[in-house]
């Protein structure tokens, strides 16, 4: 079965069905393909050993600016994780190792009582503010970055609870007072 096409330069070309595609054996593109791809030089490397035809075609025949453009736009390609949200990122400030724990008024005569610090000392907040809940049979929450709110006024037994427990040195623990948000 033949099929008739016009190219480029307006000549009819026979093409013999059906077509036998080649594809790159690394990224498994077609070749033409390839250099669209994240991988384009080592594709260049494996086509030049596997489709020496391919090869000479497609890239042989382009100059050396062109070469360099395919790459330059290669390298600008690469997508990282995180979008957005990851440009904000700079370098985390050595902050001071302290444990502040302080309470804050919720209503009127209700208080939460406030830790902030515990990242700064290494600990996963998740399973510290877990541990807050069982010991003193409340709510807890981590609510900032580097914040747990526990229900309830509990200086005092919080600021034990986290030097017995959680093994955080005494002079690290330092009372708060009333923190105002």
């Amino acid at each position: 079965f033949q099929h008739y096409y016009i190219t480029n330069n307006l000549s009819m070309a026979v093409s013999e069905y059906p077509v036998k595609v080649n594809y790159c054996g690394v990224c498994s593109l077609p070749p033409e393909y390839c250099e669209h791809g994240p991988l384009f030089d080592r594709c260049k490397e494996w086509m030049e050993d596997n489709l020496p035809d391919d090869f000479a075609r497609l890239i042989l025949n382009k100059t050396q600016e062109e070469l360099e453009a395919m790459s330059l736009n290669n390298s600008k390609k690469k997508q990282t994780r995180g979008g957005k949200a990851m440009k904000n990122i700079t370098k985390k400030q050595e902050l001071p190792r302290q444990v502040i724990v302080g309470r804050s008024m919720r209503a009127r005569k209700k208080y939460v009582t406030l830790v902030r610090g515990l990242k700064t000392c290494d600990m996963n907040l998740k399973k510290c503010g877990k541990a807050f809940g069982q010991k003193f049979a409340c709510g807890s929450s981590v609510t900032g970055d580097d914040e747990i709110t526990v229900q309830g006024d509990v200086v005092d037994e919080m600021m034990d609870f986290i030097v017995e427990e959680l093994g955080i040195e005494e002079d690290l623990v330092v009372d708060g007072g009333d923190i105002k948000d």
